[in-house]
């Protein structure tokens, strides 16, 4: 689950107090990594696919994305 939080660098946001205990991994919303030209242009034909009604059921995706990940 992905959440967006402002920090003012000094307090402990309301949103992290609400997580649950575990490994998080935070990374700023200003240095996310830009898509190359062939992920952005992959992304959109997934979403066409999608659109069309031609996408995966989430258990099939999580199949494939941890085959891809080799978990």
């Amino acid at each position: 689950m992905a959440r967006v939080l402002k920090w003012n660098g000094r307090d402990l946001p309301d949103e992290l107090r609400e997580l649950p205990a575990g490994d998080y991994v935070v990374e700023s919303v200003d240095r996310a990594p830009e898509l190359t030209p062939e992920q952005e242009d992959d992304l959109i034909a997934a979403l066409r696919e999608v659109d069309a009604g031609q996408g995966v059921g989430i258990d099939e995706a999580r199949q494939r994305i941890d085959a891809a990940l080799k978990r």
